[in-house]
């Protein structure tokens, strides 16, 4: 017995809530989690690269192409002198510079159809930071009210534990009196030991699920993590299923994600057709140069810089004639995404369908569930009571007893796992229906 106690007040020091720590509900475990978790950080670095890119598709399509360039050289040897244009064969040095400037006028609609790209890029990607969000509270809430279901068994079983105790050693003294045979002192010591077993296996059990919270919640390795361990109350929200899907089909963030891909293959697919018509583009720039030999004497440079400027403007029409097939192939293979985006976007819509009407199908047989272990705990706990009052008069035998109170515990265990189990998928279908996870928590 002393070694058993030893085990378990070690065990029960884990799970004892310390006064100078602050206890957290499950609302603030999801915010924590989100707030830590690599997958957010790696979603929030794929919006920067998609805000970028819409960033540089718009200056693409609004501004000109912008160049400055300068040179300078030695040449040693036969050259030309720009001043004379004749021929010397001294060494002269060439200094020039120039600015040039350049837009597509016309280039098949590939800078608009690249911006709008870019712009549902990043829909594309604020949409995949919603999921992965949702995915985190949803894995959170799992774990949050695991670790609740084991720390209220964790006391159902401490409170079985010390009813047995004080029957064992009632038991006992019954025994030495002559009231009771020490075959049912034997029992009873036995169901003692079985109640010693299942309270130390369900703290084992505690301090796993607590540990797989933590890494959920990426809480500090060290830190001790408290929570709010209350049963919350149970409250029906029972939205209609047709209603959650024609919510779920439109606004859950992987339809969008898919809605998003098929509208930009379609824009990758008018732009490859487009491509084979010709491009047009305007190009207007500025130059001057300085130019010395060796043996003469130079214009000044300020002289040469003014005088032999130039400006030029120049329209260009380039008309696509044989590359082999390139554009046609690429056309075709812009085809193909664009089945295959539309496949994937109704795979997608099937498969949030499903979901949908599976967790309304769950959320209201967890309900069903729930209200009848409800009944079954209250019934059993009366059994139990009547038992236990007739085992202390010495009318049930150890054995009935151990069955009752056997009944008496799946009951209650029953009726927390079913509520839980009914929170979590109320809340998957709320979540379909237009309220994230965190804000359902939102009192």
């Amino acid at each position: 017995m002393s070694r058993f106690y030893i085990i378990v007040v070690l065990l029960c020091c884990l799970i004892t809530p310390v006064s100078s720590q602050s206890v957290m509900s499950l609302r603030e475990c999801m915010q924590f989690a989100v707030s830590n978790a690599t997958k957010i950080r790696i979603q929030k670095a794929a919006i920067g690269d998609a805000q970028l890119a819409r960033r540089d598709a718009a200056l693409a399509l609004f501004t000109p192409q912008i160049s400055a360039n300068t040179n300078a050289y030695y040449n040693f040897g036969r050259s030309i002198d720009p001043q004379t244009n004749t021929y010397n064969h001294s060494t002269s040095f060439h200094n020039s510079y120039g600015v040039s400037a350049g837009y597509a006028l016309f280039d098949g609609f590939q800078a608009v159809n690249n911006y709008r790209i870019s712009k549902i890029g990043v829909l594309i990607a604020q949409s995949e930071e919603k999921q992965v969000e949702a995915d985190i509270c949803l894995a959170v809430m799992e774990a949050y009210y695991n670790v609740v279901y084991y720390s209220r068994l964790c006391d159902v079983y401490r409170a079985q534990v010390q009813v047995a105790e004080a029957a064992v050693i009632k038991a006992r003294k019954q025994e030495q009196l002559g009231q009771k045979g020490h075959a049912d002192v034997v029992q009873m010591e036995a169901d003692l030991a079985d109640r010693q077993y299942e309270l130390t296996n369900t703290v084992s059990t505690f301090l796993t699920e607590q540990i797989i919270l933590q890494d959920l919640m990426f809480w500090p390795m060290g830190d001790t993590l408290v929570i709010d361990t209350v049963l919350p109350e149970y409250e029906e929200i029972m939205l209609p299923a047709r209603n959650v899907v024609d919510y779920a089909l439109e606004n859950t963030p992987m339809v969008q994600v898919a809605a998003y891909k098929q509208l930009n293959a379609q824009r990758e697919l008018s732009t490859a057709r487009w491509q084979v018509l010709p491009t047009l583009s305007l190009y207007a720039g500025w130059n001057t140069s300085y130019f010395t030999h060796s043996g003469a004497e130079p214009a000044p440079f300020a002289n040469q810089f003014v005088n032999n400027s130039g400006e030029y403007v120049q329209l260009t029409l380039s008309l696509p004639v044989w590359n082999g097939l390139s554009r046609f192939s690429r056309i075709g293979k812009k085809k193909h995404a664009l089945e295959r985006a539309s496949a994937e976007l109704e795979q997608q819509r099937r498969d949030v369908e499903s979901e949908v009407r599976r967790a309304v199908r769950d959320r209201d047989g967890s309900a069903a569930a729930y209200k009848q272990a409800q009944y079954k705990a209250r019934v059993q706990a009366e059994a139990y009571a009547l038992n236990m009052r007739k085992m202390e008069q010495g009318l049930v035998s150890p054995l009935e007893f151990q069955t009752t109170n056997n009944n008496y515990l799946k009951s209650q265990a029953d009726e927390m796992y079913s509520l839980l189990t009914f929170l979590i998928k109320q809340s998957v279908v709320r979540y379909y229906a237009g309220t994230d996870y965190i804000e359902q928590l939102i009192k």
